[in-house]
């Protein structure tokens, strides 16, 4: 009797304790499944969301809480502008000339539901559209306009691809040909008109210097002959000035000398001994003409006497 009390007892323990653990074990999995539902959308990242196969939303960034078993992330898109360096791209060019043209495109993921649910593989679809798109504008120019009308080419691209990947929830924001590789040939030919180009460029420059040096050389040699000139002139009106000043000052000597014999009241005779001194100076052999005053035989009567008067002294 005591022992199937006992017994009796232990197997109600076992059961008791068999229902907590499955409790816990189902309180546990409980938190599991709350804590898998709770998805946290980081920034510049977007989630689809699926029910029972449908789409169901999009999650921006932040906390979101999905059904188990009936909602499940379909896709994690991201935001950010991308980067697709594609393969180089045989292309002909209006006038047959083949050339490989490598280009970069940068786009990005305006719209995750067109991007999810618009297209396959949306980046093989962008490469073989730029492609085609490449070839088309690369048709319609020729090998020299290729090579100058990057700009020109990039934009067309740009639009072009942006229109039709609009479906598709993608922004092209820029296209850039990264490489552009004409055939050896024409390259050796571009490599001798440039060198051609660089060697007509240095006669124009050397032409240049020696046009610039002559002409400074000739100015120098005009600037040089005026300066002389005007040496020359700035001389003779020194010169001329300094003539001027002796010439003045002789006749001021002379007026002087006449104001001081008129001061002094001379007479005839001192005026003849002093004319006698200025004839035996002139008279000295060096002057081969000579010009004798009308009135000088006064003077000569008057020396007369006083060679005699000299003489009686003697």
């Amino acid at each position: 009797m005591n022992m199937n009390l006992a017994l009796l007892a232990a197997a109600k323990s076992t059961d008791i304790n068999g229902g907590v653990i499955a409790i816990i074990v189902i309180a546990v999995i409980i938190l599991i499944l709350a804590i898998s539902c709770i998805k946290i959308v980081p920034q510049a990242t977007t989630f689809i969301v699926e029910r029972f196969g449908g789409y169901r939303a999009t999650w921006n960034t932040g906390i979101h809480f999905k059904w188990p078993i009936i909602d499940k992330v379909a896709k994690k898109i991201s935001l950010k502008e991308k980067v697709a360096d594609f393969a180089p791209q045989a292309v002909i060019t209006k006038d047959n000339v083949t050339m490989q043209i490598d280009t970069v495109l940068f786009y990005q993921i305006v719209d995750p539901k067109l991007y999810a649910y618009g297209i396959e593989r949306p980046i093989m679809a962008i490469e073989n559209l730029s492609a085609t798109t490449l070839r088309n504008i690369i048709g319609d120019l020729e090998l020299d306009q290729t090579l100058t009308s990057r700009d020109i080419i990039n934009t067309k691209m740009r639009e072009i691809l942006d229109e039709a990947t609009d479906p598709w929830g993608i922004k092209v924001n820029r296209v850039e040909l990264k490489n552009i590789i004409p055939p050896r040939e024409i390259q050796n030919a571009m490599e001798k008109q440039m060198k051609a180009e660089r060697e007509k460029r240095e006669q124009i420059l050397i032409a240049e210097g020696q046009k610039e040096s002559a002409i400074r050389v000739a100015e120098g040699e005009k600037e040089a002959a005026i300066l002389r000139a005007e040496a020359k002139k700035q001389a003779a009106i020194k010169e001329a000035e300094g003539q001027a000043q002796a010439i003045l000052a002789v006749q001021e000597a002379t007026a002087k000398g006449l104001q001081m014999i008129k001061d002094v009241g001379a007479d005839e005779g001192l005026i003849a001994i002093k004319g006698l001194e200025a004839l035996e100076k002139v008279g000295d052999g060096k002057s081969t003409k000579i010009i004798i005053p009308s009135d000088l035989q006064g003077m000569a009567s008057l020396a007369t006497s006083i060679k005699e008067i000299v003489k009686d002294k003697e």
